[in-house]
């Protein structure tokens, strides 16, 4: 039979929560096809994940990643989740019942966090804001999209960063994109690790630099030296890093 959803998950080096992740999507979810995708884990969540999915290798990056997911998938919906986020069984009859509407090519779910703080407040106050407003919506908040549509653009730009931002501002151009009502719990990790006002200030300039049309690559070591900044100032201050990373 034939998956109307197929849910695709791209991993690197989850090997502490594969299992977990993919054993409450098979439950939650059981009527969906469940690929996921390895760019070259060296931690054994290939091996893990294949107790519970069908694994598909691949080059690492997300964009990479989630296009070779798609490619192996045979769900008419394409729904694209992060192994540490957290998706409610509700979410998947909401989004049925958004995609029933021909004029809906794709969306997302509501972002929350995993821990509390009013930096992580904020972010995702302004998240949720932004992608109900401008119909951006990122990896965390678990995008879905029609397949027929997302074969059309081509897939996710195969990019270092900003792949789902660019590929939600060309699905707003073939249709309507939604943000359900639903909570994607994400973790907060790398946000408490490097700070969250810190990275929320340091993400917007990386897409104002991006919309200006920089390149991609120096968007990513840009970001990855800000990152390096924020891990050496968490150090200093004693903070501990926890949950998986975003």
């Amino acid at each position: 039979m034939r998956s109307e959803v197929s849910i695709v998950v791209p991993v690197l080096d989850e090997a502490p929560g594969i299992a977990a992740c993919l054993r409450r999507l098979r439950r939650d979810f059981p009527e969906c096809d469940l690929v996921v995708v390895d760019g070259g884990s060296r931690d054994g969540t290939a091996e893990l994940a294949a107790e519970h999915a069908r694994v598909v290798p691949s080059a690492p990056g997300r964009g990479r990643q989630m296009n070779a997911g798609a490619a192996a998938s045979h769900g008419e919906i394409l729904w694209f989740v992060h192994a540490d986020c957290t998706i409610p069984a509700a979410a998947l009859p909401a989004l049925l019942t958004a995609m029933a509407d021909p004029n809906v090519v794709g969306g997302g779910l509501t972002l929350r966090f995993d821990q509390r703080s009013a930096g992580l407040r904020w972010l995702a106050v302004t998240s949720n804001a932004r992608a109900r407003r401008l119909g951006w919506v990122f990896g965390d908040q678990a995008m879905f999209v029609r397949r027929a549509v997302f074969g059309a653009l081509g897939g996710f730009p195969e990019i270092p960063l900003m792949e789902d931002l660019e590929l939600s501002r060309q699905l707003r151009r073939r249709g309507r994109l939604v943000v359900l009502p639903v909570a994607c719990t994400a973790s907060a990790r790398r946000l408490v690790q490097h700070g969250p006002w810190r990275m929320t200030v340091l993400m917007q300039v990386l897409k104002a630099q991006y919309l200006a049309g920089v390149d991609p690559e120096r968007i990513r070591r840009r970001y990855e030296a800000g990152t390096r900044r924020g891990r050496r100032s968490a150090m200093l201050a004693g903070s501990q890093p926890t949950g998986s990373r975003t």
